[in-house]
């Protein structure tokens, strides 16, 4: 399927940041944008990057009433050699399919969305940050678009890519943060839309983030919703603690996310011959570790901050300092092992980049 490409005119650009230490996450947008269309029994079409525009969506668009709407994040990055290169991007594509099923929306032509990806990052490649540390964000997103008032799928849908550069997630950059362990709210159980990447996973977290914010931690680390017991993930990323010499994550029973770069820290892991287990975790066996010694690092680990230690845990008013409130040397070596892959500054063993343009 061809891919109708319309350049933006001179009055339709935007400025580009001329200082790149001052990125932040999500702010900036870049000209144009990926945009294709789906209906029942036509499937997808008119793939289309055109200049980055509002979206033209009926007031009675079944996305806006009853949530099918879902999402990707990741990035493209500058290699040292000057070449744009993706990570992982078709296990973005295939997870979004994955979330996709579970909410009853079409499935995606993986390639299609890849090569239209491509075209956009190539066509808006000067936004893409040349500093260490910066990277070009990329948010695929499908949304149910057909005008009905009832309770069903859809049967139309838009998908879309918007990109843009961002600097560090969180303010903190690589200093430990701080989470607070909630045990009032809830934000996924078992058998629902925990593991899917939809609007209403996030929407269902952010009354606690915002209490937390207030209390002065960066994020939530959430418990299971049955016991209140078993630590999950937090708002952002995939948790791991490490134990003694055992590296701890919770198991993807349906109500975490599966992370893409969980996944690249467990395969990792294990190629360097460390234990890691994916089990449930109790939140007093963090604790009673955390009290004895033996807790050695925590860290999450997520897309948009790839690895984010964790200094201190704060659980039922009792605070519990981790790797005495600084980076441990395994976060710090998957850090580094992670972003060098990324950046083309390591090895690619796994052939987890993807590279979209020659050196």
């Amino acid at each position: 399927m061809d891919i109708h490409v319309q350049p933006a005119g001179p009055d339709q650009r935007k400025p580009k940041p001329t200082d790149e230490s001052q990125l932040g996450f999500g702010d900036l947008l870049t000209d144009h944008m990926f945009i294709m269309d789906f209906d029942e029994g036509r499937g997808w079409h008119n793939p289309r990057v055109v200049p980055y525009q509002a979206l033209k969506m009926d007031p009675a668009a079944m996305g806006l009433h009853y949530g099918q709407e879902i999402f990707e994040g990741l990035k493209a990055y500058r290699l040292a050699d000057g070449r744009i290169s993706l990570f992982r991007p078709e296990s973005n594509i295939a997870r979004m399919n994955r979330s996709a099923a579970r909410i009853c929306m079409a499935q995606l032509d993986v390639p299609l969305v890849l090569e239209g990806m491509k075209q956009l990052i190539l066509l808006d490649r000067e936004w893409v940050p040349r500093s260490p540390g910066t990277s070009l964000y990329i948010r695929p997103t499908m949304i149910a678009n057909e005008p009905h008032l009832g309770v069903r799928p859809s049967r139309s849908y838009v998908f879309y890519i918007i990109i843009g550069p961002v600097g560090a997630y969180y303010k903190e950059g690589l200093n430990p943060v701080k989470i607070y362990v909630e045990d009032v709210y809830i934000r996924a159980a078992v058998g629902g839309i925990g593991e899917a990447k939809t609007a209403g996973n996030y929407a269902a977290s952010l009354l606690a983030a915002e209490k937390a914010k207030e209390k002065g931690f960066t994020q939530v680390l959430w418990l299971d919703a049955v016991e209140r017991r078993y630590v999950e993930e937090v708002g952002t990323m995939n948790m791991f603690f490490v134990i003694n010499d055992e590296v701890i994550t919770a198991p993807l029973n349906g109500s975490i996310l599966p992370g893409i770069t969980r996944d690249s820290v467990i395969t990792i892991l294990r190629d360097w011959g460390v234990k890691v287990s994916e089990r449930s975790l109790a939140i007093d066996e963090v604790t009673a570790a955390a009290e004895s010694g033996s807790l050695k690092e925590a860290f999450g680990a997520g897309t948009a901050a790839v690895i984010s230690p964790v200094g201190q845990i704060t659980y039922k008013g009792t605070d519990y300092v981790v790797a005495g409130g600084k980076m441990g040397d395994l976060s710090r070596r998957l850090y580094d092992e992670i972003v060098g892959i990324q950046y083309g500054q390591k090895d690619d063993p796994y052939g987890w980049r993807y590279p979209l343009t020659e050196a």
